[in-house]
C-alpha cells in the first residue's frame, strides 16, 4: 500500500482554480489536503476535499506552535504540516497556491530513487543540470550563478527523504532574474534526478517539496526572518542536516507549473538582500558547526537554528517557536525516533 500522504498549502485567497485543482486531484488520490489560512483569508472558506484551518482553529488546536506563531507569517504554515503529522501523514507533499499541478504530481512518493549523484564541495546551481538555458535557482549566492555545475556520476537507488520538484513557467527565482530575463520558461522534460551528497549545496523552497516521516522536524519554517528567506534558509538547515544523517538531497524535474500571484518585484528584491548578502557565510557557518556525536535530529534542528541567531540572520524570538514545534512533535504518537533517521539505518 502506499503510505498515507497529506497535501500542504497555506493561503490567504479565497479557492482558486489552483487551489480546487489540488482538492480536485487530492479527492481521487486518497491524499490529505490541509490549508493553513491567515488574518487576511477570507471568512466562510469552503472547498470540498480540502480541510481548511482558521486562524481561529490554529489558536486554539492541540498544538502550541498554533498560539505562538505570528499571523501574517508564510510560517504558519508549519501548523498545516503538525496537524498533516496528527492525522497520520507519513508524507507530506507541499506546494503554494499558484501552482497547478501536472498528472506526475499526484506519483506516489517513494524514498528510494534511481538518480544520478553529484559529488561536490560547494554551491551547484542545480537548475542547469535541466536546461541549456541560463537560470538558476532563488538563494543561490549570484556569483555562483554562472558556474557551471559538476557532472553527476551515473544513476544508482539512493534513499533521499527530501526530494526537491522544479516548476516550469514561473520557476523559483529572484528578483534580479525576473527583472533581467524573460519569462515563462520551461525546463527540459526526461532528465534523470540529480541528487546532491554531502558538501554539495543547494537552495531548495517550499512550492513542491516532499519530505518523508523520518525527517518530518526538517520542515519547520523560520518565521522571524525575512519572508523571501524563510524556505531557502530552512533549506540550508534541512541539508547541513541531512549531509550529517547521510541522506542527500535529491531534486527532480517539473511536476507544477506556476501562475504567479501578483507580486511587488522591487519589494521582493528588497526582501530578497539579506539572502544575497549572507547566504554564502550562512553556508559556511552551518559547516561549521560541530554536532555533538549522540545528538538526535531534534537537536541537530536546534543547533543549527542557533547558529543562525547567534549571527543575526534570524531573531532571538525563534526560539520560543522552534521550541514549540519540537515539543509538539514530541506529542504525537507517531514521532519517530533518531536511531531510524539515519541514512542505512532499520
Amino acid at each position: 500500500m502506499n503510505p498515507k500522504t497529506a497535501l500542504v498549502v497555506t493561503s490567504i485567497s479565497a479557492p482558486n482554480p489552483v487551489l480546487r485543482s489540488l482538492a480536485a486531484g487530492a479527492i481521487s488520490h486518497g491524499w490529505d489536503f490541509i490549508v493553513a489560512g491567515d488574518t487576511k483569508s477570507p471568512p466562510g472558506f469552503v472547498l470540498t476535499g480540502c480541510h481548511y484551518l482558521t486562524v481561529e482553529h490554529q489558536q486554539a488546536g492541540i498544538h502550541e506552535l498554533g498560539r505562538l506563531c505570528p499571523t501574517r507569517s508564510y510560517a504558519r504554515k508549519n501548523i498545516a504540516y503538525l496537524e498533516a503529522i496528527a492525522r497520520g501523514a507519513e508524507v507530506i507533499v507541499e506546494t503554494d497556491d499558484d501552482n497547478f499541478p501536472r498528472d506526475s504530481f499526484w506519483q506516489p512518493r517513494n524514498p528510494i530513487v534511481a538518480c544520478r549523484p553529484v559529488n561536490h564541495d560547494g554551491w551547484v546551481n542545480v537548475y542547469a543540470y535541466f536546461s541549456e538555458n541560463f537560470i538558476y535557482p532563488r538563494g543561490l549566492p549570484l556569483d555562483r550563478s554562472r558556474d557551471t555545475p559538476p557532472a553527476p556520476s551515473g544513476k544508482q537507488l539512493m534513499d533521499c527523504p527530501l526530494q526537491q520538484g522544479l516548476a516550469d513557467d514561473n520557476p523559483d527565482v529572484d528578483a534580479v532574474y525576473r527583472m533581467l530575463f524573460p519569462l515563462p520558461f520551461v525546463f527540459d522534460k526526461d532528465v534523470e534526478p540529480v541528487a546532491l551528497g554531502e558538501g554539495a549545496w543547494c537552495p531548495f523552497n517550499s512550492q513542491n517539496t516532499t519530505f518523508f516521516r523520518k525527517i518530518f522536524p526538517l520542515l519547520y519554517l523560520p518565521a522571524h526572518c525575512s519572508f523571501r528567506m524563510t524556505d531557502i534558509w530552512r533549506s540550508f538547515v534541512a541539508q547541513r542536516v541531512l549531509h550529517h544523517l547521510g541522506y542527500p538531497v535529491m531534486f527532480h524535474g517539473s511536476t507544477v507549473w506556476q501562475e504567479r500571484n501578483e507580486h511587488s518585484l522591487h519589494r521582493d528584491f528588497c526582501d530578497e538582500v539579506s539572502g544575497y548578502v549572507n547566504n554564502d557565510e550562512i553556508r559556511t557557518a552551518l559547516m561549521d558547526i560541530t554536532f555533538e556525536e549522540d545528538a538526535d535530529i531534534h537537536q541537530l534542528l536546534v543547533r543549527c537554528y542557533a547558529c543562525l541567531i547567534e549571527k543575526g540572520w534570524v531573531g532571538r524570538e525563534e526560539e520560543a517557536l522552534l521550541d514549540a514545534w519540537i515539543r509538539d512533535l514530541k506529542s504525537m504518537e507517531k514521532h519517530i525516533p533518531y536511531q531510524e533517521c539515519r541514512a542505512g539505518a532499520a
